[in-house]
């Protein structure tokens, strides 16, 4: 029986132009999908089941609303329906906190997995060190994460402006929240890769964008576009499950509190909830990429040391 070989190392460290990006993307992913799913799976199985939880509240709490709402003709809050609020409250609650947990994790892991790739050129790492790039860089994340609270509420402000502009207004927000994405996203690969502070790492992401601003947005649009149609084409066979399902819980009129619609409500979020996670990982990737080729474009090391190796073969 013959071993598998070796998966061919894909050079990230080049400076690539922006179809070029657009073609690497794809290749890498086909080539990583398995390792990084696998890494994926193995330090979300506890926030996974959290989901799970979480979309067992939320389905529950919707469900006896509507059910309760059908039934009570008397008073619209009845102590059923107060119960069921509560389950939809408690459930949204848990949601915000076990999505934003699972988020940081998995920017973190996508980030530290490319990282890794590199730095081994190729897949010849241990899940267990993807792990410690995170684990090492604890403090570093959590306070980049509170410094991006600050940033999205400035973004905010300055699309609510935006709102008031008529038609040119509507082109600005697109391209400020792609410049965030990718300004984000890069900077915390400068974090992670060179050990810089939040504030420096913020500063070198940002010089990395503008320099390279309309390469850096129609990168993350591109991509963002095309992981968006792939997340749908995903959801399409869900979608048209739950959906004839619903179809003939009304026409049949079957009663939304038995378990079978519960269960099958409850599994479709959740499964909606572990698809956007696991894109949000495969839309960091992009910036990745981003990252390396800006980086290589701006300081020439890969291309450096090929030649000091030419010159020390000669």
């Amino acid at each position: 029986m013959t071993k598998d070989q070796p998966k061919k190392f894909i050079e990230l460290r080049i400076d690539r132009d922006f179809g070029e990006i657009i073609s690497l993307y794809f290749e890498f992913f086909k080539q990583n999908i398995k390792k990084f799913t696998n890494i994926f799976l193995s330090y979300n199985g506890i926030f996974l089941i959290g989901l799970l939880l979480v979309s067992y509240l939320l389905v529950s709490g919707v469900i006896g609303i509507i059910t309760s709402s059908d039934n009570s003709l008397l008073s619209s809050f009845s102590n059923n329906e107060s119960a069921y609020s509560l389950y939809f409250i408690i459930g949204g609650l848990l949601f915000f906190v076990i999505f934003i947990m699972v988020a940081v994790l998995n920017y973190s892991l996508s980030t530290a997995y490319m990282i890794k790739y590199e730095q081994q050129q190729g897949q010849d790492f241990k899940k267990g060190e993807v792990w410690d790039t995170v684990k090492n860089n604890l403090g570093k994340i959590i306070s980049f994460i509170l410094i991006l609270m600050l940033l999205f509420f400035g973004f905010m402000i300055l699309i609510i402006f935006l709102t008031f502009i008529p038609i040119l207004g509507m082109f600005l927000q697109y391209i400020a929240q792609y410049f965030l994405m990718a300004w984000v996203g890069v900077s915390f690969f400068v974090m992670l890769k060179e050990g810089k502070g939040v504030l420096d790492a913020l500063g070198e992401g940002y010089n990395l964008i503008t320099q390279n601003f309309w390469k850096a947005i129609g990168v993350n649009f591109i991509l963002g576009l095309l992981i968006t149609i792939l997340f749908m084409i995903i959801l399409m066979i869900p979608s048209v499950v739950v959906g004839a399902y619903t179809f003939h819980v009304i026409q049949n009129e079957v009663a939304l509190s038995s378990l079978v619609p519960t269960i099958l409500y409850t599994l479709g979020t959740c499964f909606f909830l572990i698809i956007t996670v696991y894109v949000q990982c495969l839309s960091q990737f992009v910036n990745g990429l981003l990252y390396f080729s800006l980086h290589e474009k701006t300081y020439n090391i890969n291309t450096r040391n090929k030649i000091d190796q030419i010159g020390n073969q000669e």
